[in-house]
């Protein structure tokens, strides 16, 4: 290679590592089960569907289209009928545990829409924003992003599972640092104000985050995404599966039960059998009460 070739070489840009921040934490809950989800072609077969999912994705698309109501029609009531009229059925013992959390569910939307004027718009719902880095490309879709006076731009994350939430769980949320500084490039804005809004309690837990405690949170982000570039590339380029295994070692605990490779996954299911598909369906709010273990897993997933 001549001098000129190697010049040419140094010069040209790094490839930039592209990822929503659930891929990136996909990887750091269990590097096996990351590996089933996002390498391996063809996917291994998922369990059957998760009825708290469903719970979750109708709450959100129903808070989602009450902003595209007409403003006169934003109504609390309005907000519960279309949780009502978008409800998704799949994973649930019964019609009946189906009919009981979506009542439940349309109870939910209803009370947390009672505190939110309809005059004051989002600049932002289901906002897909994106940033960069030195090595990686991060983008992702945000549930709402408010611009407050006194306060700017600021990202809110619905919640709709069992857990109680803490402010460090907005503290250290990887995801919601990666939306925030997506959200200030997107809308050339300083946004340091992060929050969930746990609908099953009714509470917000936010944090404001300083300039350089959410360029913390980049950095990390940006040296797992190199990290994992490097090891995709490994995987694609022919591993035996012991050397998949031992590359993309399975992360054993309590969530091993939710996982959607249970099944296919001897080491997890080995460890932990896997979970009913309802059983993390709650039918009764939480309560201060709700035990959590001190890695912040909780009797069900969080979603």
């Amino acid at each position: 290679m001549t001098t000129s070739e190697q010049q040419v070489l140094d010069d040209m840009p790094v490839r930039l590592y592209s990822a929503a921040p659930s891929r990136l934490t996909s990887y750091l809950d269990c590097p096996r089960r990351y590996r089933m989800t996002y390498l391996e072609r063809p996917a291994p077969a998922k369990g059957p569907p998760w009825g708290h999912n469903s719970v979750g994705a109708s709450v959100h698309s129903a808070l989602a289209g009450w902003w595209k109501l007409p403003f006169e029609e934003r109504t609390p009531a309005a907000g519960g009928a279309l949780a009502v009229s978008g409800w998704l059925g799949d994973g649930f013992r019964d019609d009946a545990q189906s009919h009981a959390a979506r009542e439940q569910a349309r109870g939910q939307v209803e009370r947390y829409l009672a505190d939110v004027d309809p005059a004051v718009e989002p600049i932002g719902v289901e906002r897909v924003v994106s940033t960069k880095t030195g090595r990686a490309s991060l983008w992702g879709r945000v549930d709402r992003i408010d611009d407050r006076p006194g306060e700017g731009i600021v990202v809110v994350d619905y919640k709709t599972g069992r857990s109680v939430l803490t402010v460090d769980d907005a503290r250290t949320s990887l995801a919601l640092a990666v939306y925030a500084a997506a959200a200030a490039r997107t809308f050339h804005r300083q946004c340091l104000r992060v929050e969930l809004h746990h609908l099953p309690t009714g509470e917000v837990v936010a944090w404001d985050h300083t300039e350089e405690s959410l360029a913390r949170h980049v950095r990390r982000a940006d040296s797992l995404a190199a990290d994992l570039a490097a090891v995709d590339a490994r995987f694609r380029q022919g591993m035996t599966a012991q050397e998949a295994d031992e590359a993309f070692p399975a992360q054993v605990g309590p969530l091993c039960g939710w996982c959607d490779f249970n099944r296919v996954c001897e080491t997890g299911r080995a460890a932990v059998p896997p979970r009913e598909p309802w059983a993390a369906v709650a039918t009764s709010s939480p309560g201060p009460g709700t035990a959590t273990s001190a890695t912040g897993a909780s009797s069900g997933p969080v979603s």
